[in-house]
């Protein structure tokens, strides 16, 4: 089955989601929205079969299978809200800006019986599958303690540096921990004048005396995407800015000094590709098991008490 697909939103971020759409076998582009007439003279070049439109209240939803939003944050609740009535809704990371909002989403989207998916690209990069599988399986005993580098991105005048960067921090934490923290204490500020803060200090304690540090900044001449996982018998570091060995394992025998490095194989494919073909088959098969159960809900309190 073909599923027809709307894409809200040809700046920044939607090229990169329409390309990876029109690389799966399950989707067909057959609308695409924007205000602006430079990014759809952009998409008809694209996607010179497509239908476009300035004015998204001009779709009918009845016509696609899946709207894919692509838009400015502040813009989030109010399109999903739209949509969410009659057709299912992929939409870009936060998902809205506010606790209440996304309740009232997850609430419709149930009502309704319509999936809502959220782009948190990482949570399906073949890095951190396999670190989920190391955490469940107990391979380097208990883990100990997280650090989270994530820097340089650019700056946006809806949404601060926590709701840029750190939703990619809290959603992996979320997927891997499958829980929230207990304790969070941050700190975030302005080291150049912007309208929201651009950098971030957060400090996090999960069950288990489970430790973890993160600093988001987009303030950076170097792009940084940098997680260490400290196990009791091994300490594993993931770097997505790594073309093919984007996870390292260090372990070393008790007594000793110098460390062994293991390169294990892992998915390389594009996590965004990979969320795409996640919501084809959700969609096919009527289940949506990585965000049915509170997972926008439970990083979205996590992002607010930030």
């Amino acid at each position: 089955m073909t599923l027809k697909v709307a894409i809200i939103g040809y700046g920044y971020w939607g090229p990169k989601l329409a390309r990876n759409i029109q690389n799966s076998n399950n989707f067909d582009i057959k609308f695409i929205i924007d205000t602006s007439i430079n990014n759809l003279n952009k998409a008809k070049k694209n996607f010179p079969l497509c239908q476009f439109y300035k004015d998204y209240r001009k779709l009918n939803s009845k016509k696609v299978d899946l709207v894919v939003i692509s838009t400015p944050t502040k813009t989030h609740f109010k399109m999903a809200n739209h949509f969410l009535n009659k057709t299912n809704v992929l939409i870009e990371k936060p998902l809205a800006l506010k606790l209440n909002d996304v309740v009232k989403l997850e609430k419709l989207s149930l009502r309704k019986k319509k999936k809502l998916f959220v782009d948190y690209p990482f949570i399906f990069s073949g890095s951190i599958k396999y670190l989920k599988d190391i955490i469940n399986q107990k391979k380097y005993g208990k883990l100990l303690e997280i650090e989270s580098f994530r820097e340089q991105a650019p700056i946006r005048n809806d949404a601060d540096v926590v709701w840029d960067l750190g939703v990619h921090d809290i959603s992996i934490l979320r997927y891997l921990l499958n829980t929230n923290p207990k304790k969070i204490k941050s700190v975030k500020y302005n080291t150049i004048k912007t309208k929201k803060k651009d950098t971030a200090y957060i400090n996090l304690e999960y069950k288990n005396n489970l430790k973890v540090f993160i600093k988001n900044s987009w303030i950076s001449p170097l792009k940084i995407r940098l997680i260490k996982f400290k196990f009791q018998k091994a300490i594993i570091i993931c770097d997505e800015n790594e073309p093919i060995y984007k996870l390292k394992v260090f372990t070393k025998k008790k007594l000793s000094s110098i460390y062994k490095l293991d390169l294990p194989e892992i998915d390389l494919s594009e996590p965004l590709f990979n969320l795409i073909n996640y919501v084809s088959k959700s969609i096919e098969t009527n289940k949506n098991k990585i965000f049915e159960k509170k997972f926008n809900i439970d990083v979205t309190k996590v992002l607010e008490r930030i």
